[in-house]
């Protein structure tokens, strides 16, 4: 049986969905931003690209987490 996606990666199926690109054009938008604070990249995904505060905080969450090892 097949475990349920939990966490940030929730929310990939309906970003790729929703702005028309795989995820990792989005972890790509924000890679070189990963010193910046979480708000300030969230900032970034909602100015730059008019995402939604779920969809890009879910992005942020689940790319400092990976930077940080988790």
């Amino acid at each position: 049986m097949t475990e349920k996606v939990q966490g940030p990666a929730s929310y990939f199926p309906s970003i790729e969905k929703k702005y028309g690109q795989p995820m990792q054009h989005w972890f790509d938008q924000i890679a070189d931003r990963l010193d910046h604070s979480h708000m300030q990249i969230v900032s970034f995904l909602k100015e730059a690209h008019a995402m939604g505060h779920g969809h890009a905080n879910a992005i942020v969450a689940h790319q400092l987490a990976k930077k940080k090892g988790a």
